[in-house]
């Protein structure tokens, strides 16, 4: 069964690849009389795509998204929803050196093996190119949780070994306002600068590194998950560790949580002023027995340095053979700045189809 398809009752499924006509998305399950706001959708695709900074790619794409259905007057239908954005700046040429060479930390050998044929042509399907889609239909996703008063914000809290202090979201309007005062969208204005300086030194010695995004979900009501195999921290997990060179995922108190005792770790329940119920700590991370508990849900995703640098490197051929292999095209230095939106994107595909799936849970409800 091929993996290009996410998500139970909002599910999605993208197509495309890197140096293709198009990419996009289908998204099948999306409640009808949704006021679809084409200017918000663009807005989350344009912090993704390339070239918008002297720290990311200089492939110029507008990514322009184009619906082709499911929407009328404005509002879903709750028929299927197709999107396409189309590919505007493929430079092919760039990937001639590697028709027949295995890129090093690429997809080349895998995909070869696996199909018997692979696009050599900026990865194909296997690039980060195909991300656009998932944020334009996480876009949908966010404007479904809006309507429920649910936000996702994320944000760039590490760059290599440079580390932002820990935030509480109170208001996410506030905070994507002061994240997007920077180009390596940090919320800490200090550390940004800093952050800036090293990636772009970095980009001038051919080389990479990787980071880390914190993301943030709010007002996310209690109950959402689905025990035992689809726990909500298990689909947040395997959402996010599908980005491409993502290489770790951890909630709450994550790994740090291994070396504490009980007594230190257990998040005491209370009542605030309003009556709900709340806990005194978060190192749950906003998920208990794999189910929503309303506080927030905080997870952190680490991302690994970019495979091509520029900079020759021994690898072998598709014969086997030893062979050398330079690094050539347009490419991130450090992915974390673009790749905020898309985790975002992702975790707002996978609450908005739990969202969906809650709605069937009791008999009275």
């Amino acid at each position: 069964m091929a993996g290009n398809s996410f998500g139970q009752i909002f599910r999605i499924t993208t197509f495309g690849e890197s140096h293709g006509e198009a990419i996009g998305v289908i998204i099948d399950g999306c409640p009808s009389q949704l006021e679809v706001d084409l200017d918000y959708i663009q807005g989350e695709l344009d912090k993704r795509k390339p070239g918008q900074s002297k720290i990311t790619t200089q492939r110029k794409e507008s990514d322009t998204v184009k619906i082709l259905s499911g929407v009328f007057e404005g509002k879903t239908t709750g028929t299927p929803i197709a999107m396409i954005i189309p590919n505007e700046d493929q430079r092919s040429k760039d990937y001639t050196h590697n028709v027949d060479v295995f890129r090093p930390s690429h997809a080349d050998y895998t995909y070869q093996t696996k199909y018997g044929i692979r696009d050599h042509r900026g990865g194909g399907r296997s690039s980060a190119r195909e991300t656009a889609a998932r944020v334009a239909a996480g876009a949908l996703a966010k404007l479904l949780l809006k309507t429920q008063g649910i936000e996702i914000v994320a944000h760039v809290s590490s760059v290599g070994k440079i580390n932002a202090p820990e935030v509480a979201v109170k208001n996410a309007n506030q905070f994507i306002e002061e994240r997007e005062k920077n180009i390596v969208r940090c919320a800490d204005q200090l550390v940004a600068a800093e952050m800036i300086e090293y990636i772009d030194g970095i980009r001038k010695q051919g080389d990479t590194v990787g980071g880390k995004v914190s993301c943030h979900i709010i007002n996310c009501p209690v109950g959402l998950g689905e025990p035992v195999f689809d726990k909500l921290h298990a689909d947040l997990g395997k959402a996010m560790l599908s980005i491409n060179a993502v290489h770790g995922f951890e909630y709450g108190s994550g790994f740090a949580g291994s070396e504490m005792r009980g007594s230190e770790h257990n998040d005491i329940f209370s009542k605030n002023e309003s009556g709900d119920v709340e806990t005194l700590t978060n190192y749950s991370g906003g998920i208990q027995g794999g189910i929503s508990n309303g506080m927030p849900i905080e997870f952190k995703v680490a991302f690994k340095p970019v495979a091509t640098i520029m900079h020759n490197q021994v690898t072998i051929d598709s014969e086997g053979n030893a062979a050398e292999i330079s690094g050539k095209g347009r490419h991130d230095p450090c992915v974390v700045p673009r790749a905020v939106p898309i985790v975002e994107a992702m975790a707002a595909l996978v609450i908005a189809d739990h969202w969906l799936r809650n709605r069937n849970t009791k008999l009275n409800d």
